[in-house]
C-alpha cells in the first residue's frame, strides 16, 4: 500500500467509510420495507437506468445470470432476512466476510483450484471466529440470524465464482448489469412470502418514512455507484494486493457506526470472534495476479475474491486470482 498516492489512499478509505455506513442505510430501509421487497427495490433503482443507458457487457448470459442470482438474489435475500430477524447491524458486516473463505473453498471444490497450507490455516481460523460469534449469539440471542447471514456469505461466494468465470474486461459494466437480474425474482419471492398487502402498505406510507427512502437512495447511489466506481478505479490502477486489504476495515466501520448510531454494543466474545474472522479471511485470501475488479453493491466487500465490491452488501469481487 506504500506505492499508493496519498490521494488514492484517501479515496480507498472513503470507500471503506461509504461501505461501512451502508449497513446503517440497510437498517433504515429494513425498518420500513419488508426485507425481500427492499432487496428488489435496491436493485430496481439501479437496473432501470442501466438497461436504458449502459451497454451490456460481452459475457456469456449464464455467468451474468449466475452472478446476479448469487450476489444479488441469494446474498441480499438472506442478509436482509437475517437483519429483519434480529441480526445486529454491526455483526452482520463481520459475518458477511464469510464470503471470502467460502469463495476459496468453492473454488477448490468446483474449479479445482489449489489451496496452500496458509489458506487452509486461514480457513480454519475464520471458521473458529464464526463459531465464537455463533456461540455468543446462541447464549444471548437467536442463532438463526447468524446462520442466515452465513448463507448470505455462501451465496455471495457462488456469485464470485460466476463473476470469475465471466472473465469480463469491463468489470464495472458487468457489476451494473448484474443488478438487472435480481428485481424480478426478488419481487416474486416478496409477493409470495410477504404478500401484496404488506408491500402496498410499505409503498403508500414510504413518504412518511424518509429514513427508509434515504437508506434506499444511499445503498443504490452512494454505496453502489459511487463506492463501487471509486473502488474499480483504484483496482485498475494498482495491484489488487495493494487495494483489497482496505476492505477489511469495512466491518470496523460497520460495528463502530452501529455502536454510535444504533446503540448496538457487541459483547467482548463477539468482538473477539470478529477479529478472528477478519484475520482468518485475510490469510485465506490468495494473492492476485491481475488487477481488474468490480465493486458491488450494497453491503461491504469481503476479501474473498480480491475485488469484492460493494454488499449490503457495496462490493463485488472478481476472483482470488484477479478478482474481488
Amino acid at each position: 500500500m506504500g506505492s499508493m498516492t496519498a490521494r488514492d489512499r484517501t479515496l480507498a478509505l472513503t470507500v471503506v467509510v461509504l461501505w461501512g455506513l451502508n449497513f446503517l442505510a440497510l437498517r433504515a430501509g429494513l425498518d420500513h420495507f419488508p426485507p425481500f421487497f427492499f432487496a428488489a427495490l435496491r436493485f430496481l433503482v439501479i437496473a432501470v437506468p442501466v438497461v436504458l443507458f449502459v451497454p451490456r457487457p460481452d459475457v456469456p448470459t449464464r455467468w451474468l445470470v449466475g452472478y446476479g442470482l448469487g450476489f444479488g438474489v441469494g446474498q441480499f435475500a438472506f442478509l436482509f432476512w437475517a437483519m429483519d430477524a434480529g441480526m445486529p447491524t454491526g455483526l452482520a458486516s463481520v459475518v458477511l466476510q464469510s464470503s471470502a473463505p467460502f469463495t476459496v473453498v468453492l473454488g477448490a471444490l468446483l474449479l479445482r483450484e489449489h489451496l496452500s497450507a496458509a489458506q487452509v490455516a486461514g480457513l480454519c481460523v475464520a471458521v473458529a471466529g464464526m463459531a465464537l460469534i455463533g456461540w455468543d449469539r446462541a447464549h444471548h440471542a437467536a442463532l438463526v440470524p447468524v446462520l442466515l447471514t452465513l448463507l448470505a456469505g455462501l451465496s455471495w461466494a457462488f456469485g464470485n465464482l460466476a463473476n470469475r468465470q465471466a472473465a469480463s474486461s469491463q468489470p464495472m459494466r458487468l457489476m451494473l448489469w448484474m443488478c438487472v437480474v435480481p428485481p424480478l425474482p426478488m419481487l416474486a419471492v416478496s409477493v409470495a412470502v410477504e404478500g401484496p398487502r404488506a408491500i402496498g402498505r410499505s409503498v403508500t406510507t414510504a413518504f412518511d418514512a424518509w429514513p427508509a427512502l434515504a437508506g434506499l437512495a444511499y445503498t443504490a447511489v452512494i454505496a453502489t455507484i459511487v463506492g463501487s466506481g471509486l473502488w474499480t478505479a483504484l483496482m485498475s490502477r494498482y495491484p489488487a494486493s495493494s487495494v483489497a486489504p482496505f476492505s477489511l476495515l469495512v466491518p470496523v466501520v460497520g460495528i463502530a457506526a452501529a455502536w454510535a448510531v444504533l446503540g448496538e454494543r457487541p459483547s467482548l466474545l463477539a468482538l473477539a470472534g470478529a477479529v478472528v474472522v477478519i484475520v482468518g479471511a485475510t490469510a485465506a485470501t490468495p494473492r492476485t495476479r491481475r488487477h481488474i475488479a468490480p465493486a458491488p453493491v450494497g453491503a461491504g466487500p469481503a476479501l474473498g475474491d480480491v475485488v469484492q465490491v460493494g454488499v449490503g452488501s457495496g462490493a463485488v469481487p472478481d476472483s482470488p486470482r484477479g478478482n474481488q
